[in-house]
């Protein structure tokens, strides 16, 4: 007896054992190639993730006492750069003056650019666009149901309950705003 004998029981790979799995191979390569357009149109388009993208704002021409409206996700933010006037004038409102108290530090820019404030445009009672006004302390009046909100955004009167909201930003310099992240 050799050694190098097969016993019956031992199966040799076949011409039909290689075609069976080319054949399970070229069908999930096939099943695979169909369900890549379905999963791929899935994905966000480039005008959805550029929405959500953070936004630079150059403030170079903004003077003091003067607001424009940014659009940041298709919602529109107030950035206001107040005079010494108009911050002294929000500086003296105490916790009885407004609905909900809200430091005068908290609402500004930051160490090196407190003359700014920057909130959401829309008002926390409907959502309805607030206008500027230049009576001090009050900055923004809600012309649809009467809530007022200081020159930093707090609620000073009206139905609003809540203040204007604070977007996620940062200065990347004195003259350079970007709203949408919280780092540089």
């Amino acid at each position: 007896m050799s050694d190098t004998t097969t016993t019956e029981n031992e199966e040799l790979p076949t011409r039909r054992d290689f075609i069976y799995v080319a054949t399970g191979m070229l069908g999930v390569i096939g099943a695979a190639s169909v369900a890549w357009p379905f999963i791929d149109q899935m994905r966000p388009d480039a005008a959805v993730l550029a929405a959500g993208q953070p936004i630079d704002v150059n403030l170079e021409a903004v003077e003091p006492g003067q607001a424009i409206t940014v659009t940041w996700r298709g919602k529109p933010y107030f950035v206001r750069r107040l005079t010494e006037d108009e911050i002294a004038s929000a500086s003296e409102l105490g916790e009885g003056d407004m609905k909900e108290f809200a430091p005068i530090e908290t609402r500004l820019g930051g160490e090196e650019v407190k003359d700014w404030v920057i909130v959401s445009a829309n008002c926390t009672h409907l959502g309805c666009v607030p206008k500027v006004i230049d009576t001090k302390p009050e900055g923004w009046n809600c012309p649809c149901h009467g809530s007022v909100f200081d020159m930093t955004g707090r609620i000073l009167r009206g139905p609003a309950a809540t203040n204007l909201p604070l977007p996620p930003y940062v200065f990347t310099s004195a003259t350079n705003l970007v709203i949408g992240t919280d780092q540089a």
